[in-house]
């Protein structure tokens, strides 16, 4: 009879700090208080099963929901601080750097809306801040947004 047949319809239990799983750079940890540790590679099958996605990359890296006066932050995540540069003009300070200044801002509100990499007009890319500003159909800050959300997608530092 094999190990599996004996332990058939029998309830196990293992009590450890840590569990770990490691082949060369792919590891998978989970530790006593339920946190589960993945390195980069961790992958996820899509709902069909054809094709993989690498979990660290589909994820959002920072997110920020203002109040609709614009200028303090209700929720975010990854974010320490929000600057009001101007009328309709915000820089978001991200807590966590990004590994370069190529990442993909996203916004969206009640309004018009830009964004950009950056902390304001002819500033240069950031690993740091990104920029919304509330904008009138000319493209022109003029307005603090009602409920305003930033999101960035990219790679951590």
């Amino acid at each position: 009879m094999t190990k599996a047949a004996e332990l058939a319809g029998h309830q196990i239990s293992l009590k450890t700090a840590l569990i770990e799983f490691t082949d060369g750079d792919d590891a998978i940890a989970i530790a006593d208080a339920g946190v589960v540790t993945l390195l980069t590679s961790a992958v996820i099958k899509s709902e069909g099963g054809a094709v993989t996605h690498n979990i660290t990359q589909g994820l959002a890296k920072c997110w920020v929901f203002l109040q609709s006066n614009g200028t303090s932050i209700s929720d975010s995540f990854n974010v320490t601080t929000n600057t009001d540069v101007g009328r309709g003009d915000y820089t978001i300070t991200i807590a966590n750097n990004m590994a370069s200044d190529n990442f993909v801002c996203s916004i969206v509100s009640g309004s018009h809306a830009t964004s950009y990499n950056g902390a304001g007009d002819g500033d240069t890319l950031s690993t740091t801040v990104f920029d919304i500003r509330g904008a009138n159909a000319g493209e022109s800050a003029t307005l603090d947004l009602p409920n305003t959300n930033g999101v960035i997608h990219g790679t951590l530092a």
